[in-house]
């Protein structure tokens, strides 16, 4: 399953009347965050944890009365609905609790480090020793001198020009790593960039400390 693009108003009411719940992004072309969660519920919808919420992107503008009777005066607004009503929201880029609440709404445990299973504590300690390797930690399809994929180009060639050292995962390598690490950090793409054992975020979290003059302090531990 992928997202739902919405073309009409009858077409959204068709689907939000379905028995699932609906994962709603109201977004615009012009927003380069919408991309990003746009992005984040393709993941989402492609995973069977989730298979019980269906996801859908709405234009905003193109359906305008339907943004206004949702009170959406911003992009990327995400709206939760059971049966047509709204039952949550989130306004704004907040990939963490988007997924926390598609969790919550799948009916999908959040994973514990208090479970019993063994199994899950192995690899969370693997996970974060994996994280602690390098002060700067960066989990990528590809390495550093490879990357496998458009957004992991990106940003290797954004952390190089910082000069700061860092270490690269391959998530292609290892498929145990690549799903559990979207579990413990909530955080469902890659590339994935820690410092000091601490999430920073992905591709357009970077992109937004650099044009903030940020991402050099924010690297350098």
């Amino acid at each position: 399953m992928a997202i739902t693009k919405v073309t009409s108003e009858e077409q959204y009411k068709q689907l939000i009347g379905d028995s699932k719940v609906s994962v709603v992004l109201f977004s615009a072309d012009w927003a380069e965050q919408c991309k990003q969660i746009s992005d984040v519920m393709n993941e989402l919808a492609k995973q069977t944890e989730y298979k019980t919420l269906q996801f859908l992107d709405v234009p905003a503008e193109d359906l305008s009365e339907l943004s206004m009777r949702h009170q959406i005066d911003s992009v990327p607004t995400v709206l939760f609905l059971r049966a047509g009503k709204a039952v949550d929201r989130i306004d704004g880029v907040d990939v963490g609790t988007l997924t926390q609440k598609a969790k919550k709404y799948a009916g999908t445990p959040i994973p514990s480090s208090a479970s019993g299973d063994g199994g899950a504590t192995n690899l969370e300690e693997r996970l974060k020793a994996l994280i602690s390797r390098s002060k700067v930690m960066i989990f990528m399809k590809g390495d550093r001198n490879t990357p496998r994929c458009g957004f992991s180009k990106q940003l290797i060639a954004i952390v190089n020009d910082t000069g700061v050292e860092y270490d690269t995962f391959d998530i292609l390598t290892d498929e145990a790593v690549r799903q559990g690490l979207k579990t413990l950090s909530n955080w469902p793409t890659y590339p994935q960039v820690y410092v000091n054992g601490e999430l920073i975020g992905g591709l357009d979290i970077i992109k937004e400390l650099l044009e903030g003059g940020e991402l050099k302090e924010t690297l350098s531990p």
